[in-house]
C-alpha cells in the first residue's frame, strides 16, 4: 500500500503544480496537431485529456504525459482525408465521415496496443542500440524545435506569412524572457515550477500592458478554429451505422490501425527509457502498451483524436517535480477545465510563453554530448546515430527507429560474423581437433567452412565448440552439411563440447547428430576446479 501510494504521488505540491505546467502546454500542442491531422481542435484537446488519463493511472510509469501527438497525427491525414471525400460522395453526403472511420480506426488501434502488452512485446525496448537513443533524442529535439516555427507565422486574409517588424521582436522579446525566467528561477528556488512561473509572468505583462500578441485563443482562430468552446465529437448514427460506408475500405482502415498502433507503442516505449534515465528509475513498457491501448479505444468510443506519450511535456513534467502519478491525473483534469470553464482564460496565453518553455524543453533534451562523442566511438556507431536523427527530422520516429535497429543488426552480425575462428592441433593418437571460437550462425557459416580441409584431413577429425556456440538453423545447417562430407569421405568425424543447448537444437534439426555428438566429455575447466578443490579438503 505505501509504495501504491508513492507511485501515486511522493511530493503533493510538486506533482499538482508540474501536473498544472504540462497543463497549460498541451494545449497548443493538442491544438496544432489537430490542425495538422484536418479535425476540429476540440477533438485533439479531448483526446490529449482522455490519453493523459488513462495512462497517468494505469500507465508503466508515474510522471509520465500522453496526449495528441505530431507522431500519430501525420499517419491520421489520409485516412480522414480519404473518409471525407467517400462522405462527400454519397448519395446522402456524411459530413466529416474521416472522422468517424478515425474513431473506429483508434478501436484497433487501441486491441493491437493492448495485444502487444499482454505479449509482453514491451521488452523488446531494451533491445534499442545507445546510437539509437541518442539519435532519437536529437531528431526529436529538431522536430520540436521545427514545429515552434510555424507560431512565429501569421495568417491574414487567407494568407500565412512570416511575423516580421515590432511584432517579430515583440515575440523573440517575450520568448527570451520566458527562458531566461526558466534558466534562473531554479538557482533560487525550486519549490514551483519554473515554467509555470515564466507563464503567468508574461501572460500578466501582455494583459496588464495591453501588447497585442498572438494568444492561444487567436492561433485557434487563425488556424480556421472558433476557441476553446464546443461539444464533444462522437459517431454519427453509432458505430455500427458506419459499416455501410466502409465497404471496399476495410484494408485502408486496418493498416492505418497498424501503423498508428506502431508508432505510438515506439514513441511511448521510447519515451518511457528516456524519463527512467532521467529518473534512475525503471517502468513497465508492458503495462504502459496495454495503457495507451485502453487510452485509444476510450478516445475511439468518445469522440478522441487519440495519441501517445510526449516526449516534450514528460521532459517538462519531470524537470518541474513531477514524478508521481498524480503529475498527470492533473494535468489531464486540468486540462479539461481549461476547456470546460476556462477558456477565456486560457486563451489570452502568449504563444511566446509556451514556444519559449518548448524552446527550453529541445535544449533540455538534445544529446549535446553526441557532438564531443562522435569522433570517439565506432564509426558504424556514429553513422547509425547521424542516420536516426535525419530520418526523424525527414519522414518520422517510428520509421527511423526501425531504420536504426536495422543497421545497428546489420553492423553486429556483419562483426560477429568475422569473428569466428579455428584453432588446429594434433592429438598423439593423430586425430585432428578443430578449436572453434566465435558464433556460428548465419553471418558466419561461410567463413567457418573455410576453415576446413576436408580431403587433406586424417581419418579422425574432432571439432571442439568450447568456446563456440551454434545460435540458429544456419549453423545447424552448416554443421549438417559438413558432418556429412567427412562421413562421405570416409572419416570419423566428433562434435565436442556442445552447450546441453546446442545439442537439443541439432538432435531436434536430425537424429542423425546423435551419432557425431560427444555427450560424454565434460569441459575441462571444471574439472581443474574440481581438483583445486579436492585438493585443498
Amino acid at each position: 500500500m505505501r509504495r501504491l501510494f508513492h507511485n501515486f504521488t511522493s511530493n503533493p505540491k510538486n506533482d499538482l503544480l508540474s501536473g498544472l505546467t504540462v497543463a497549460l502546454a498541451l494545449v497548443p500542442e493538442a491544438v496544432a496537431f489537430a490542425f495538422v491531422a484536418g479535425i476540429d481542435p476540440l477533438v485533439g484537446l479531448y483526446g490529449a485529456f482522455m490519453m493523459g488519463l488513462i495512462t497517468s493511472l494505469f500507465g508503466g510509469r508515474p510522471g509520465m504525459i500522453s496526449g495528441a501527438t505530431g507522431a500519430m497525427a501525420v499517419v491520421m491525414i489520409h485516412l480522414i482525408q480519404k473518409g471525407n471525400e467517400v462522405g462527400d460522395a454519397l448519395a446522402e453526403p456524411i459530413a466529416n465521415l474521416g472522422l468517424q472511420w478515425l474513431f473506429i480506426t483508434l478501436l484497433f488501434v487501441g486491441l493491437i496496443q493492448i495485444l502487444a502488452g499482454f505479449l509482453k512485446l514491451g521488452k523488446f525496448v531494451r533491445l534499442i542500440p545507445h546510437p539509437v537513443m541518442m539519435g532519437f533524442v536529437n531528431g526529436l529535439a529538431i522536430v520540436i524545435f521545427i514545429s515552434q516555427l510555424e507560431m512565429f507565422k501569421v495568417t491574414s486574409a487567407g494568407e500565412t506569412s512570416w511575423l516580421a517588424g515590432g511584432q517579430l521582436y515583440i515575440m523573440l522579446g517575450f520568448v527570451l524572457l520566458t527562458m531566461l525566467i526558466m534558466h534562473f528561477l531554479p538557482k533560487l528556488t525550486k519549490k514551483v515550477p519554473a515554467a509555470l512561473v515564466a507563464i503567468i509572468i508574461v501572460a500578466a505583462i501582455t494583459i496588464l500592458g495591453g501588447i497585442d500578441v498572438s494568444t492561444v485563443g487567436s492561433f485557434i482562430r487563425d488556424g480556421g478554429g472558433t476557441g476553446l468552446k464546443g461539444s464533444l465529437p462522437s459517431f454519427q448514427g453509432g458505430i455500427f451505422g458506419l459499416t455501410s460506408t466502409l465497404a471496399g475500405h476495410w484494408p485502408l482502415i486496418l493498416s492505418t490501425a497498424g501503423l498508428l498502433a506502431a508508432v505510438g507503442l515506439i514513441e511511448s516505449l521510447m519515451t518511457l527509457n528516456l524519463v527512467d534515465d532521467l529518473t534512475e528509475t525503471r517502468g513497465s513498457g508492458n503495462r504502459e502498451c496495454v495503457a495507451q491501448g485502453g487510452a485509444n479505444i476510450l478516445n475511439g468510443l468518445f469522440g478522441g483524436m487519440g495519441g501517445c506519450a510526449m516526449i516534450g511535456q514528460s521532459i517538462i513534467n519531470v524537470n518541474s517535480g513531477g514524478r508521481g502519478r498524480l503529475s498527470g491525473l492533473t494535468a489531464s483534469i486540468a486540462l479539461l477545465c481549461f476547456v470546460l470553464f476556462g477558456a477565456p482564460l486560457i486563451e489570452q496565453i502568449p504563444i511566446a510563453a509556451l514556444v519559449g518553455v518548448m524552446f527550453m524543453v529541445v535544449i533540455g533534451t538534445f544529446a549535446w554530448s553526441s557532438f564531443r562523442i562522435l569522433r570517439k566511438i565506432p564509426v558504424a556507431d556514429a553513422i547509425v546515430l547521424i542516420a536516426v536523427s535525419g530520418i526523424t527530422v525527414w519522414h518520422d520516429l517510428a520509421t527511423a527507429v526501425i531504420a536504426g535497429v536495422i543497421m545497428s543488426a546489420l553492423v553486429f552480425a556483419w562483426q560477429s560474423a568475422t569473428m569466428i575462428r579455428a584453432r588446429k592441433r594434433i592429438k598423439p593418437d593423430g586425430t585432428k581437433v578443430y578449436e572453434i571460437w566465435g558464433p556460428l550462425f548465419f553471418g558466419s557459416t561461410q567463413t567457418f567452412n573455410r576453415k576446413f580441409d576436408v580431403k587433406q584431413d586424417p581419418e579422425s577429425v574432432e571439432i571442439d565448440f568450447m568456446e563456440s556456440k551454434v545460435s540458429d538453423h544456419s549453423g545447424i545447417e552448416a554443421l549438417s552439411i559438413l558432418t556429412n562430407k567427412y562421413i562421405d569421405a570416409g572419416k570419423s568425424v566428433k562434435l565436442t563440447h556442445l552447450s546441453p543447448e546446442c545439442q537439443t537444437i541439432l538432435l531436434k534439426a536430425s537424429p542423425d547428430f546423435d551419432n557425431v555428438i560427444e555427450k560424454s566429455i565434460d569441459d575441462p575447466r571444471y574439472h581443474v576446479v574440481t581438483d583445486l578443490m579436492d585438493a585443498e579438503v
